[in-house]
């Protein structure tokens, strides 16, 4: 599977993974100053995201399938340090006890120890019915209608575009993967992997609390970043760089 990426610079690579509903695009902030710390910094879509193409079966959107994905990017780029933003989180967490050896490190931003807890998981059973009677543009014109008024334009133009580009089929199976998904975190703790736990903190997905013990049980550090919700590279991406290149 080709995913879509956008790729920066030279040296020990770095594979930023986006979440749900999310892209490459969320790490814009993060790839050229990571590059200019002497990284290559790789971020993709996942399949069936904006422009990365994906079948429409509903299997191909398993958490172990798109960590297939990964550890084929991973062998191609040659060991990296994985960042998983959310469900990217929980993909990338796979695809470290799938194959330890294809990673370096294992930062997991603003993702969780199982499937999604907190006021975001009351919102996706909305989604199936939505895109059953009104396809992609209904969801769509449903999320701009809760968007920020101070939302700036363009950005609400491209989050739209974005969106009407996911696989219908990606968006439902994702979903179920997101809200079913085990809690993993003693395995990953057996993986010999060495793991950062990075979350905003106010996140409104996974609680702060909720990621704190994650990060204890892991037996590894945490990092709060201030001013951030559940997208810290957008929302402060200076403390999150700080958080990755000091960990690294």
């Amino acid at each position: 599977m080709t995913l879509a990426r956008i790729d920066v610079g030279a040296g020990t690579p770095v594979l930023l993974v986006p979440g749900y509903t999310g892209s490459k695009e969320d790490f814009r902030l993060l790839v050229q100053p990571l590059a200019d710390a002497g990284y290559r910094a790789v971020a993709c879509d996942q399949r069936g995201q904006y422009e990365s193409a994906g079948p429409e079966d509903a299997a191909a959107y398993t958490v172990e399938a798109l960590a297939e994905d990964l550890l084929g990017l991973a062998a191609e780029l040659g060991p990296v340090h994985l960042v998983g933003h959310s469900f990217g989180g929980l993909v990338s967490r796979a695809a470290v006890l799938r194959d330890p050896a294809a990673v370096l490190s294992l930062t997991l931003l603003d993702s969780g120890p199982a499937a999604l807890t907190g006021p975001r998981v009351e919102a996706l059973p909305l989604l199936r019915p939505l895109l059953e009677q009104g396809g992609l543009v209904a969801v769509a014109d449903a999320l701009n209608a809760v968007a920020p008024v101070d939302q700036p334009p363009e950005l609400r133009a491209f989050l739209r575009t974005r969106f009407l580009r996911n696989s219908p089929t990606a968006l439902v199976a994702m979903a179920d993967a997101l809200t079913s998904e085990p809690d993993r975190v003693d395995a990953l703790a057996a993986a010999g992997v060495r793991v950062q736990v990075v979350y905003g903190e106010a996140d409104d997905a996974w609680s702060p609390a909720v990621q704190a013990e994650m990060a204890r049980r892991l037996g590894c550090r945490a990092v709060v970043i201030p001013g951030a919700l559940h997208s810290p590279a957008v929302e402060n991406p200076a403390a999150t760089l700080d958080a990755l290149l000091s960990f690294f």
